[in-house]
């Protein structure tokens, strides 16, 4: 059974950069934890910071400029921590070509895992199109990359490729 990849802080570890989690319960995700289909994953841990950590953001694009790059990641503190969020990234991709995996629940919003929108850099709450880091290369590597919001839409992609 093919797995799915999900961001370890929507199952409810403690991996956010202030230390929470963003978990949540939700049938379909149950279901596919109760089969063993899902891999916990965070990039950003994975990729060398700790928790908590200043808050991120992309400046000058998304992850796919970051990918390319013409972008940065940097926290609110002026740091430069495009290092991490490309290895956390590799990580994924990795993980994701070591066993097969075709799809991902990735944590909406996020410098590393947002799928649709992504915070605009200013550190203001402002949100605009783009993929975060992790998204963007699983994305580009043929990964269909879903979030929290999408879980049905999710599951009819699973159903799409079983027939």
């Amino acid at each position: 059974m093919q797995k799915i990849l999900v961001s370890s802080c929507l199952l409810g570890e403690l991996v956010r950069y202030d230390g929470k989690n963003k978990h949540i319960e939700n049938k379909l995700l149950n279901s596919w934890i109760e089969n063993n289909r899902v891999m916990s994953f965070c990039p950003e841990v994975s990729g060398g910071l700790p928790v908590p950590r200043i808050a991120a953001e992309i400046i000058g694009g998304d992850g796919n400029n970051v990918l390319a790059g013409s972008a940065t990641v940097v926290d609110k503190a002026g740091n430069n921590v495009t290092d991490e969020f490309l290895s956390g990234a590799q990580q994924a991709l990795s993980l994701c070509e070591k066993h097969n995996i075709t799809i991902a629940i990735l944590s909406k919003r996020s410098p590393s895992c947002g799928n649709k929108l992504i915070y605009d850099g200013s550190f203001n709450n402002q949100l605009r199109e783009g993929a975060g880091v992790t998204a963007a290369l699983l994305q580009q590597n043929g990964i269909r990359v879903f979030n929290q919001s999408e879980l049905e839409d999710a599951a009819r992609y699973i159903d799409e490729q079983i027939k």
